[in-house]
């Protein structure tokens, strides 16, 4: 597997560690197994990994580096050497060496739920960019909004109900509006997603083109997740298999009257708050407080696997369609990635939210991400069991 590959740069480079693999420490011995709040690890060979030769695992070392800007306990040792390679080490190297590296460094687990299953879901997520305003008018009339204050005094918080329509919910956001949207629909994405960017239509940026601005993640009202797909398949308005994020804009667009009612039926509400983007290039801060990559960030379920954990996937691309309604061949999504975030539909054992990016692409791909899904973490070697 690439042992033989050697840096292309001069710079100084790690030795190997010899360390065992812990699955096969005792021959003809059961797997280890760690117990998680809502996960079992067992611990595996690198072979059983589906696909893990093939992947260009140096496109996944700038996540592990922002990862070990906030290591857990358990990381220190291994971030200490990240850190002191650097973000840019992955170029400099082959995908062989990097994956050397890997595995002289960490144990992989498969993830499975406490019953045994083994197979859970995979969807996707990605930064919207909307069209948006700070003074509302005719048209952008939706607002975003701060966080209340008081908001971590009482929970749960006042529902989306009664934030829209009490005097007490009116009040409590009052003067908190970020910018105004033109779509309720844009609303319920860039909440759905946690974090977006506005192109402000009159507020102009030193070229005089408008304003870009991220609205990061600034809390929620602590109030239950309903998902809105899941109420359509609910109402009748397609099947569970048919929800995405185009089934849900076909069906507003043609029931307009019950929009509204849609939104309502989550009385969840998350609040933002405002950053610069001074770096088009760079991602929104995941939960674990480090800026997500494209295509190597997800969100996971905390109770199932820790934030800052590298995570192996084994599923597919959603397929894409023709014009004359033929689907093409699912194609593996098998890849490194990073635990980095967290999501409120996001629970469960086998259960992780893929960070597409941001524009139209990542739009199109995260809509229709709701594939089948096999993880396993990598664990320093010699750690303890995780907690």
């Amino acid at each position: 597997m690439g042992c033989s590959l050697l840096p292309t740069s001069t710079r100084e480079t790690p030795a190997p560690v010899t360390t065992p693999e812990v699955a096969a420490s005792v021959p003809g011995a059961a797997p280890l197994t760690w117990q998680r709040a809502k996960s079992t690890w067992t611990a595996a060979n690198w072979n059983e990994l589906p696909g893990w030769e093939q992947d260009r695992v140096r496109e996944w070392w700038p996540a592990l580096w922002q990862g070990c800007v906030k290591p857990a306990a358990a990381w220190a040792q291994v971030c200490a050497e990240v850190r002191k390679l650097g973000p840019q080490w992955g170029k400099q190297v082959e995908d062989g060496f990097v994956r050397q590296w890997v595995q002289s460094r960490l144990q992989p687990w498969r993830v499975s739920a406490p019953d045994g299953r083994a197979t859970g879901l995979l969807t996707g997520y990605f930064e919207p960019l909307l069209e948006g305003r700070r003074t509302p008018d005719a048209r952008f009339r939706h607002p975003l909004h701060r966080a209340p204050q008081g908001l971590g005094t009482r929970k749960p918080f006042l529902s989306r109900n009664e934030l829209e329509r009490t005097p007490e919910g009116r009040a409590a956001l009052a003067g908190r509006e970020l910018v105004y949207l033109a779509d309720p629909l844009d609303v319920l994405l860039i909440q759905v997603q946690g974090s977006g960017r506005i192109r402000l239509q009159d507020e102009r940026d030193a070229q005089g083109q408008p304003k870009v601005v991220r609205l990061a993640f600034g809390g929620h009202n602590d109030q239950p997740y309903v998902s809105v797909a899941r109420w359509l398949v609910d109402q009748g308005a397609f099947t569970l298999e048919q929800a995405s994020w185009p089934a849900i804009r076909n069906w507003a667009t043609a029931n307009p009257a019950r929009v509204d009612e849609m939104m309502h039926a989550n009385p969840r509400v998350v609040f933002f708050r405002e950053e610069p983007l001074p770096d088009p290039a760079v991602g929104p801060s995941g939960a674990q407080g480090v800026p997500l990559t494209p295509g190597r960030s997800i969100a996971v379920d905390r109770d199932s696997v820790p934030l800052g954990t590298p995570v192996w996937l084994d599923s597919t691309v959603p397929s894409t369609w023709s014009a004359n309604g033929s689907a093409s061949p699912a194609a593996p999504l098998q890849r490194l990635v990073m635990a980095q975030d967290t999501g409120g539909a996001i629970l469960g054992a086998v259960r992780a939210d893929f960070f597409w990016g941001w524009g139209d692409e990542a739009l199109a791909l995260a809509g229709r991400t709701k594939q089948n899904l096999a993880m396993w973490v990598l664990w320093p070697q010699g750690a303890g069991p995780v907690r």
